[in-house]
């Protein structure tokens, strides 16, 4: 007697799953780039998911009872079991926190029937005499096997050309028409963003220096301006410092106010009027700061497209790369394969959101024992940092010191576009006060006035 074989399937894990997104409907977040309706083996489970996603697409809430309404105002709650189904399916839930462990587990299963199904088939074209040519047969193995690895290796369907065209001209009338020439996420810098034209959506931008030269100074300026002066929302992943450190970094950069006074609590009531200016202006700057120390690229991957989707994410800053952990580290891995592993990941991720991302990175100490500026190879521990950027620019600066051999207040620093995919290289000089912990422009004649000078306080 033959037995009869049953699908791979999990009903369990699929209930686990549905409940947890009734418990944390934010968990679709985790889920929806991982399954689809057609993972789910039982149909009455697939049908709740649909409605699920239905509620999720109307930023409706997910819950038992706005579920149970629309299952029952499309005629569907009595075929799934009713509410007292909805009820049991939360009540299994082991922890909602496993829910991407569930979805895998559905999704697994899924695949598994699909290889089945594929298998069927193709030893179907094995048994069939009557096939013209042996092309034909492996064309439509080859087909078989294709349906499965679209629907599972993150295929994209080709683009035709035309309509790509068509949209490629519409841009560019739209920019010819505009008084600004600033196509992609200004930096708050008009003498850099006439080089680059802004930073540009799925680019990635490395800022490259040695220790203590400001690349955190430089990007947390780009963030601020950038977020109040065109009201950007930018995301920052800060490995290195707290996030107490960069909010008095920023409201000193903003007020102008000595960031060194700040920390003692040692300023005037002069200088208290211009923090409170500079608050007001900084409460309504849309930046959101992640001071999670040993983040890795799967836990940043999640929290920034939750920001995406939740704030409309626009930019996001890593500061910075080498402190970055790999989303698996295997005990024979060099650190070379680390960072590659983490900048090919970071790239990914500004092509999945389709937001530019800046990654912070140290130099290697050869720039210090040649002298003079920096170049492309001493990019530290791995040559794909170079590889995978769009933009690669360094922050370089002569020794300038006093008299009395004190390294002055203001300092005139180098941004050097070292590297630029789809634009021209070149260099932008700035101030950078050291007090203010802020890069100001030398010509200040363009700026329309945004950026305000006080004294010392």
């Amino acid at each position: 007697m033959i037995q009869a074989r049953i699908p791979p399937q999990n009903i369990d894990a699929e209930k686990a799953l549905l409940g947890s997104i009734m418990l944390r409907p934010d968990a679709i977040y985790d889920i929806m780039d991982v399954i689809n309706s057609n993972s789910f083996y039982v149909d009455k489970h697939r049908k709740i998911f649909e409605i699920m996603m239905e509620l999720f697409g109307k930023s409706t809430p997910i819950d038992l009872l706005s579920l149970s309404s629309r299952l029952k105002e499309k005629n569907l709650l009595e075929g799934i079991g009713g509410s007292a189904y909805l009820t049991e399916i939360v009540q299994v839930v082991p922890s909602a926190a496993n829910v991407k462990h569930y979805a895998e587990i559905v999704q697994k299963k899924y695949l598994m029937r699909k290889i089945i199904e594929a298998s069927e088939k193709i030893s179907h074209l094995g048994f069939n005499e009557s096939a013209d040519g042996i092309e034909e047969l492996i064309d439509g193995a080859e087909k078989t096997i294709f349906e499965i690895t679209r629907n599972f290796s993150g295929y994209q369907n080709f683009k035709e050309l035309k309509p790509l065209l068509h949209e490629a001209y519409e841009r560019l009338e739209k920019l010819s028409s505009e008084t600004q020439t600033i196509r992609g996420v200004p930096s708050g810098f008009p003498s850099l963003d006439n080089l680059l034209a802004g930073f540009q959506n799925s680019d990635l931008i490395i800022l490259a220096a040695r220790p203590s030269v400001g690349k955190t100074a430089l990007a947390l300026d780009i963030a601020r301006r950038t977020a109040v002066l065109h009201q950007t929302p930018v995301g920052v992943f800060s490995l290195e410092m707290s996030s107490q450190q960069l909010v008095d970094r920023i409201m000193a950069a903003q007020s102008r106010v000595d960031s060194w006074m700040i920390r003692r609590g040692r300023v005037s009531d002069e200088g208290f009027g211009h923090i409170r200016t500079a608050l007001d202006e900084l409460a309504r700057a849309p930046i959101y700061i992640d001071d999670q120390p040993g983040n890795n690229i799967l836990r940043m991957r999640s929290a920034a497209r939750r920001l995406k989707n939740e704030k409309g994410l626009k930019m996001l800053i890593v500061d910075y790369l080498q402190l970055m952990m790999p989303s698996s580290t295997k005990s024979n891995d060099s650190l070379v394969q680390q960072v590659t592993e983490i900048s090919r990941s970071l790239k990914h991720l500004a092509r999945e959101l389709d937001i530019p991302v800046m990654a912070l990175s140290q130099l290697s100490r050869d720039v210090e024992k040649r002298g003079g500026r920096p170049r492309l190879s001493d990019l530290r521990d791995s040559g794909s940092i170079e590889q995978d950027a769009d933009v690669v620019m360094f922050i370089h600066s002569e020794d300038q010191r006093d008299e009395n051999g004190k390294l002055a207040q203001m300092v005139q620093k180098e941004i050097i576009i070292a590297k630029h995919r789809n634009g021209p290289v070149g260099e932008v000089k700035f101030n950078f006060d050291s007090q203010k912990t802020t890069f100001v422009e030398l010509d200040k004649s363009n700026y329309g006035g945004a950026e305000k000078e006080f004294e010392d306080f």
